[in-house]
Formats: structure tokens, sequence, C-alpha cells
């Protein structure tokens, strides 16, 4: 992870940071940075920081004995002798800076557009390197299906790499040739300063609905982890003058924002008073159509995108093209090119005459979002597969469950990734919202026969749940799998095992054909 073959001088590094206190040499040469103290090399530099479940600090004898050659610390540590030692206020900001400085400043040799809201980041990314493409600009996305660049594509644990991870891959990038990068932004990553010493070009909200509050606690605070990306990391770049902020209008947190922000801002949305809005909307269960209208023209489009949530994204990434003064042609280009998103409403394809999508649907908003959608389109019945991760917020459960009994006309609870917890008991927490709005219940064995009136049934194993929900349908209706969309695996207890939805739908339609 070295910034340069030769290496970095400790004093340039420290010329980043606010030091509360250093003892050392400030002409230690820096071979390469580290936040996990298992990873550290001869030559490194480890940087201490709080982390979710340990603490840095705690590491920093392992980080010396591999081979660490200095310490970034929040606590007063006279240091081991073979380690020069640097006390900061906050390390998490500091490991941000030191990575930024470590790999020559990548963000500032990049247009970057940083894309966060509770839901459709990952599309609206979609869409806008869909358009960056079609103006044949070389783009990067760093998200939450993978990062790619260059015609390569690599693994994405997180939405938002931490800090010496997204500056390593924005220097991969700009010596690449990228020139623009598409960065889908978090929560997480905004309050725990993973984009820190990145400079946006354009930050763009979606929206704001219940998500993270096992993280977060309550929703006023996770709001204001959302509005730091237009309100801080967009206000205190070097080009101030330049940037913009792209804001969902009908968004009530999104009006807020708009009010408060003090670089240039362009509303999108579908209400008058927006820069960037949508007429003559048509949707099928096969795609959207429209005319956008911006302040330099408009064009009719047609998206493979199904829904009116997705024409949200659609005017989203149209704002970001606007604001980076791309012709309107490029942007209708762009939008049309775009075949589909992985788990965001993916069709599995099949020859029973069903409509069966894959979507990463796990809020309350988001479920509802595309049950609505899908409700309208449907000319049978609507049988809905879905379950709550473990370890997260539990209060949006029966608020989930409500809304699948409420729109659908099968609902299917099931496990998604119950992680430590018991997938009854996160299954008897959905359970309360559906029964509320929903009176009967289906035994699975009773499915075999089909249904015959609204309802529910529990089917704690996924892949049984998915063949069951598939096994009650009939030629015209559609069937929603939602909650985990492109992930391929499920994580039970403390084990990780390959499961893909999509999959899945596939195994139990094919035995359906071949019976």
């Amino acid at each position: 992870m070295g910034g340069s073959a030769y290496g970095v001088r400790l004093g340039s590094l420290l010329d980043s940071l606010v030091v509360k206190d250093f003892v050392g040499l400030e002409d230690q040469i820096i071979e390469s940075i580290h936040y996990d103290s298992r990873s550290v090399k001869p030559g490194g530099l480890f940087v201490a920081i709080q982390g979710l479940r340990a603490d840095g600090h705690t590491y920093i004898d392992d980080a010396i004995k591999k081979g660490a050659v200095a310490v970034v610390t929040e606590k007063a540590c006279s240091g081991p002798k073979l380690a020069n030692v640097v006390q900061v206020e906050n390390t998490r900001r500091a490991l941000a800076a030191i990575s930024s400085a470590f790999y020559g400043d990548p963000s500032s040799e990049l247009f970057v557009i940083g894309i966060t809201g509770t839901n459709g980041k990952t599309t609206t990314a979609h869409l806008v390197e869909a358009i960056l493409n079609a103006g044949r600009l070389n783009v990067g996305v760093i998200g939450t299906i993978n990062y790619r660049f260059g015609g390569q594509t690599f693994a994405s644990p997180v939405t938002t790499p931490e800090s010496l991870d997204l500056m390593r891959i924005l220097r991969q990038m700009a010596d690449s040739g990228v020139t623009h990068v598409v960065l889908e932004v978090s929560s997480h990553a905004l309050d725990l300063d993973r984009v820190a010493s990145c400079m946006f070009d354009v930050g763009v909200f979606t929206n704001l609905s219940r998500d993270h509050l096992d993280y977060h606690g309550d929703m006023e605070t996770y709001w204001q982890c959302k509005k730091r990306l237009c309100l801080g990391c967009l206000e205190s770049g070097p080009e101030q003058a330049q940037v913009a902020a792209v804001i969902n209008w009908d968004d009530i947190k999104g009006k807020e924002l708009a009010s408060e922000v003090s670089v240039r801002c362009l509303r999108v949305g579908f209400s008058e008073g927006c820069h960037v809005r949508v007429e003559n909307i048509h949707v099928t269960i096969g795609g959207t159509s429209g005319r956008v209208e911006t302040p330099e023209g408009s064009f009719d489009f047609t998206s493979s995108l199904v829904g009116r949530y997705n024409v949200y994204n659609i005017l989203a990434a149209t704002g970001v093209a606007t604001a980076m003064g791309l012709p309107v042609a490029v942007i209708k280009k762009g939008i049309e090119n775009l075949q589909g998103v992985p788990g965001r409403l993916e069709p599995v394809a099949n020859k029973l005459g069903l409509s069966v999508f894959v979507d990463y649907a796990h809020t309350p908003d988001a479920l509802q979002n595309v049950l609505t959608a899908l409700k309208g389109l449907t000319p049978g019945r609507l049988i809905t597969i879905f379950g709550c991760g473990g370890d997260r917020d539990r209060d949006k459960r029966p608020m989930m469950g409500a809304a699948a009994g409420r729109l659908s006309d099968l609902s299917v609870l099931t496990s998604d990734n119950p992680r430590t917890e018991a997938p009854e008991a996160i299954l008897s927490e959905i359970m309360a919202g559906t029964a509320a709005v929903r009176e009967r219940r289906y035994e699975p064995q009773e499915l075999v026969k089909g249904f015959d009136m609204p309802g529910y049934s529990i089917e704690p194993d996924r892949r049984h749940a998915i063949a069951l929900g598939l096994g009650t349908a009939r030629s015209g209706d559609t069937i929603l799998i939602a909650g985990k969309g492109h992930e391929t695996c499920q994580i039970i207890g403390g084990t990780t095992i390959p499961f893909d939805d999509r999959t899945e739908a596939r195994r139990a339609l094919g035995l359906m054909i071949d019976d």
C-alpha cells in the first residue's frame, strides 16, 4: 500500500494534521499506512482507531512488533523506543488526512461525485456512470455492489471504504486514466470520517427514511450524518464556487437541506420549482418512459427501470449531468443505455408467465415503494418473499411486515441474514406487523395447493421460502424476492454461506418447468 516506491517522509504527512504532541524524527520514511495491526509491514505507520468492536490503541505494541516505525494515537503515550509517536485529537480524521497525503491527494486530480441518501444510491450511481460513459468520459465507480474502473471489477465489502482504502483506490483510478469518480457515500462513512479528506465536486441527496438506527440511535442523528455531504464535504473544498448539490426537492428533508446549502443547488423532483423535473410518465412492468425538463432543454426517454421511485433516480442522475454541463442528448443516451442494476428489481426470466424480481429493498420505505410500483402493474396476484437482517434495527421489522402484508396477496416471511440472532425471534417481530393487517396465516404445507385469499406464511429456510412462494404462483402473478438483492452470501451465526436469491429463484423455476 505504499504511496511511492521510495516512501514518504513522516514530516510531510504530519503537515496535513493538527498535532497535539510528537516524539520522534520527521525524516523517518514511511513505506505504508495501516489501521489494522494484522496488516502492518516493516516501515509502516500504524493509526490506532476506535472500531465498532475493538480499540486499535490496544494493538499498538503488536503493530510495532510487526515493524511499524510510527504510531498515530489519540491517547498520551510515551511511546516504545523504536516508534515515532504522534498524538492527535481524532485518529479517524488523521487517518483520512494522512492517507490522502500519502497517496498524493488523488481526489484533487479527479472529478468526484458523491451520492448519499437512504435509498437509490446504487441505481443513481449506475445511471450517472452510464451518462458519463455516453459522454465518453473515463469513469470509476465505488459503491455497494463493487468498485470498478478500466474494465476491472473488485469486491466491495462496504458501501464506502475506510479512508485509507478509499485513497488507495482513488490513486489507482487516477493513475489508470480515470477522470470522473462516482462514489456512494453511506451515513457510516460520513460519521466515521471515511470521506473527511475527499474533495467532492458534486454531491447528491436522494431521500431520507428509516435505516441504520441500530447504529445511529434515532432519526435526527441519522439525518445530521446524511447532511454532512452537502453541508460539510462540498463546502470545504478549494473550488467551492464550482461545486454543486443535487437535491431531491420532493423529499421533506431535501427541502430542508436545499435551504441550508451555500453552494450551487439544483432541485430535482416532480414538483413545480424544481430545476430538473419530469412529466408524461408512463410505467409498465417492462420499464418507464417520460419527458425530462432541464434548464438546458428537454428530452424524451425510455428506461428499463421500473417504478415511480426510479424516476427520482433518473432525475438525480440528470441533475448531476446538468450540473456538469453535459448535453441533453448525452443524458438521454446514458439513461437509455442502462439495461438494469444488479439486485435492483432485477428480473428472473422464465417461461411460466410469471414476473419474478429480486430486489435489495431492506427498509420499510424501500419495500413499500417497490411493492406499490409492482402492485399497480400486476395483472394477477403479488407474492412477496422477504426477511429482516439480524443484529440490526429491530423496530423496522413489524413496519416491513405490515407493508408486505398490506400490499401483497401473499407474504412469505423468511430469514435474511440472521447473523447472531435466532431466525424465529426475528420472524416473530416481522409477523407482528403482518398479522396486524392480514388475518389469514397459511402453513407451508397448505400452500402446496395454492391460496384462495390474501394472507401470509412463515418459512425460516430462505431456499425453501423462495421455492414455496414461486410454487404458489400462477401465470400473470408477480413475485418479489426482497432484502438481499445483489448479495451472494447469507450470514447465519458466525458462518457465511454462498446464497444468491437470483440463483435460488432460477433453481426453483427450473424445477417447476421440469415438472
